[in-house]
């Protein structure tokens, strides 16, 4: 794709970047093929191509966004098949997140918009906000039809039924191997994840311990930042980022670390994005160290000894996109439960979104909705006796409409090596 910024925009490293993935894209058109919103709505403007072109002609002019720019980007779920797709190699993932942040420095929402986004913004990064936010939805649910704005009805609706306990082990401390310790390992524990299920962190401190890893919560982390970077916010993602750059290059440089692992593939992603995300900034080099670190619990399970069993339920594995085109770890979740014993399935279109996405369930509720009842759909078609996942999202908006059990990958893992049963299989 031709280009024309000026020398002088060129001197902004965001623009740079955004001229080299624009140059790279040859309107080919392969990413509508694969694009969830172009299926669901059928308008050119929807589809990363589409967008592309948005996005270019709002930064070439060096003019704020417009409604219509707004709109169409607002709709994107950033779940990144277009990369998995495109034969060009057009990095679409720092484009569109750099047009969010223009967006965000540039136009003036709604002012319903506006408080929506804050209120998320200042929520659910904070667990224990997070938690006071969800009983108070659980108290508000039973009303929400009574509301207007389809937006509020699906934060009330997110409300579980049960809202668990703290887990103490998600507090700042060091977790043993058992046995000769074979590797030492930070985990990231979320920050949403650990509101909502706190049954994933302790299976998988379970799992990696009993495997010889040493497993440190680090003093200092916190909310990986995705959820403001998504948002456009700057300034508040690349805080959460660099506390927890400063946070696991601290044990680092102590005892030293073989991995940084994440059970949470939305916040990977963004994670092992951190070195370009501060590679003009003095935390340069460490954020670089952490990228380098950072994996997905799958990768890390596939160098370790998982035991041999045979456990023989039928399980449907859904690939986050966030893990099969954010970070192209596609078949390591499917090996390993399968060495455990499980018999796999995968549905059709596996590698469609299912509409959760972030935020994105919260402010997109009805395309949300349309992706969410195809992804059940093609998972029940496989009969399965679980669903299994590695991202909390995904978990929340598929096991609200399914009468499967949903489950994150490494807690059926865990309990096939000798941990306890999921309490969600009853």
């Amino acid at each position: 794709m031709q280009t024309h910024f000026t020398p002088e925009q060129l001197s902004d490293p965001g623009i740079e970047r955004a001229n080299e993935i624009l140059r790279a894209c040859v309107h080919c058109g392969f990413c509508t093929a694969t694009c969830p919103t172009y299926q669901v709505l059928g308008d050119e403007l929807d589809s990363p191509r589409g967008r592309i072109y948005l996005i270019k002609d709002m930064l070439e002019a060096d003019r704020p966004a417009d409604a219509q720019t707004v709109k169409h980007v607002d709709r994107c779920l950033s779940c990144l098949a277009c990369m998995s797709t495109c034969p060009s190699g057009v990095h679409y993932m720092h484009l569109v997140d750099l047009a969010r942040a223009h967006i965000e420095k540039t136009y003036k929402r709604p002012v319903v918009d506006r408080l929506l986004r804050w209120t998320l913004a200042q929520v659910i990064p904070y667990p224990n906000r997070f938690r006071l936010a969800l009983l108070g939805a659980k108290i508000g649910k039973p009303f929400r039809k009574l509301i207007p704005d389809a937006r509020i009805q699906a934060m009330l609706a997110m409300a579980p039924k049960q809202i668990p306990a703290r887990s103490r082990n998600d507090d700042a401390q060091v977790f043993p191997a058992k046995g000769p310790r074979l590797k030492r390992v930070a985990l990231m524990t979320g920050c949403a994840q650990k509101a909502l299920d706190t049954d994933i962190n302790d299976a998988t401190i379970r799992l990696l311990t009993r495997l010889g890893c040493e497993v440190v919560v680090a003093k200092g982390m916190g909310c990986c930042g995705a959820l403001t970077h998504h948002m456009g916010k700057e300034d508040a993602s690349h805080a959460s980022a660099a506390a927890n750059i400063r946070a696991w290059c601290a044990e680092d440089r102590g005892e030293g670390l073989d991995a940084i692992v994440i059970n949470t593939s939305g916040c990977g992603t963004t994670v092992k994005d951190y070195g370009f995300m501060f590679r003009n900034d003095p935390l340069a080099g460490d954020a670089a160290r952490v990228s380098e670190l950072a994996m997905d619990i799958s990768e890390l399970l596939m160098t370790l000894d998982l035991p041999s069993v045979t456990m023989g339920q039928r399980v449907a594995y859904h690939s986050a996109c966030s893990l099969q085109h954010g970070q192209q770890v596609k078949t390591h979740p499917k090996t390993l439960l399968k060495r455990v014993g499980f018999e796999v399935v995968e549905p059709a279109d596996p590698h469609l979104c299912c509409g959760s996405a972030g935020t994105y369930n919260l402010m997109q509720p009805a395309i949300s909705s349309e992706l969410k009842s195809r992804k059940v759909k093609t998972l029940e078609a496989k009969s399965p006796e679980i669903i299994a996942a590695g991202n909390i999202g995904c978990m929340v908006q598929i096991g609200s409409s399914t009468g499967v059990p949903v489950v994150h990958t490494v807690e059926l893992l865990d309990w096939a090596a000798g941990g306890p049963k999921p309490r969600k299989l009853g």
